[in-house]
Order: C-alpha cells, then structure tokens, then sequence
C-alpha cells in the first residue's frame, strides 16, 4: 500500500475589483463612452429639474391670469396689467391677440356702424394666424431640451453597449496574450464592460421616463393655450368682428 502525498502550492491572487478601479484601468475607449454618459446625466437631471419646476410655474401663473381675465370689464383692463404677467404663457398668447387686434381696428379693415361707436372689424384671419404663432412660440420654449432627453433615452444604451462590447474585446484580448483565462486576467474586462451597461442604463431610464412625463404635461399645457385661444377669438369676433 502507497502513501502518496500531493503538495499544492497555495497560490494567492490579489484582484481589484472596485469600480472606480475598473474605470480608472479601463480601455480609454470605454472610458470616453463613460465620460459622455455621464455628462448625458448630468444634463438629464439638470433639464427634468428645471422643467419641473418651469411647468409648475407656468401653471399657477395661467391659473391667476385666467382668473383675472375673466373678472376684468373689458381687454383694455386686462392689458393694463400685463407687465404684471412676464412668465404667463396665456398672458403672452393674449398680449399678441390684443396687440394684433388693435393693428386691426387702426387699418383699413375697421369701419363704424352708425348705431355703434365701437369699430367693426374684418381680417379675422390676421388674429387667428397672430394666435396661432404666439402659441407656437410658447410651446416651442416649453419644449426647448426636451430634445436632449429624448436622445439620451435612445442613444444611452448603444453608448454603454458600445462600451460593453469594447471591454469584453479587451478581456479576450489578455486572454490572447498572457495563455490564461483565469479570473485575474478576464476580471478587469469584464467588470469595465458591466459598469459601461449599467451607466447605459442610469443614463437612458430617467432620460426616457422624463420625457414621456412632460411631453404629457405639454399636451396639457398645449390644450389650455388652444382653449384660451378660442375663448379669446370668440370675445373678438362678438365684440368687434362684422358678422359673415
């Protein structure tokens, strides 16, 4: 009977697996593709909190100002306080209409009918369209980089894919060199090609639920300036517009 006795010789590694670590070791092209999302998130945190805090106030300003136009006796009223109403989409939208409206009872398209002093006016096309355009304008502010946030929300995870793919090439690659695929050797490209994903991904998931949030808070704010747009338009066409 043989005794045989094997000795292993205890071999240890030492590997470092954090993420900071990873990063700073990485291939200058994953770290690029972190640089760039991470200034992806930057910039999408910085725009959904100042649109936050934009349609809030948007929203109680055309709160107050509609309430004060209703109350007001006539237009001339409520123009007398505009200045009063520098952030009010409505009170813009209402400032154009009034302005365009008074272009129009000083043109030749105002004649005075003899049982009233007040003009009667035509070219109603000339406010709708000086409408149209205010509204234009106002959601054309509202909307201004809700761009960025799109694009970080479809291109955020190709950026960090892109970076994945480029550290696994890495791993193969000191596969290919050193003969070995132990876990000193794959570990680094493997846990930079990870943290790439999931920048990826911290930067297009709050991107992309931003974005379908406001653009529903848009549509909101889209529908009070066309409701006020009519309301106005119908005042102008009982009170100064000739009948067709």
């Amino acid at each position: 009977m043989y005794m045989i006795e094997l000795a292993h010789a205890a071999e240890t590694i030492q590997i470092k697996t954090g993420a900071w670590h990873a990063i700073a070791s990485a291939n200058i092209i994953v770290q690029l593709s972190l640089l760039i999302l991470a200034i992806m998130t930057i910039g999408t945190w910085a725009i959904i909190i100042s649109k936050k805090n934009q349609l809030e106030s948007f929203k109680e300003d055309n709160e107050t100002f509609l309430n004060d136009f209703w109350k007001a006796n006539s237009l001339d009223d409520v123009y007398a306080q505009i200045d009063s109403y520098k952030s009010c989409p409505l009170a813009h939208v209402f400032r154009a209409g009034y302005l365009e409206l008074r272009k129009i009872a000083d043109s030749n398209l105002a004649s005075t009918s003899k049982d009233s002093a007040t003009p009667l006016l035509t070219g109603i096309d000339n406010l709708e369209r000086a409408l149209k355009q205010a509204t234009d304008s106002e959601l054309a502010l509202m909307e201004k980089r809700l761009s960025f946030l799109a694009t970080t929300g479809s291109s955020g995870p190709f950026i960090g894919l892109f970076g994945t793919v480029v550290g696994i090439m890495s791993a193969f690659q000191k596969i290919a060199e050193t003969g070995s695929a132990s876990l000193a050797v794959v570990a680094p490209g493997i846990s930079e090609a990870l943290i790439a994903t999931a920048v990826g991904l911290f930067a297009a998931i709050p991107a992309s639920v931003g974005y379908n949030y406001y653009i529903s808070k848009l549509s909101k704010q889209e529908l009070a300036l066309s409701n006020f747009t009519s309301d106005f338009l119908n005042i102008a066409k009982r009170n100064f517009f000739k009948e067709s």
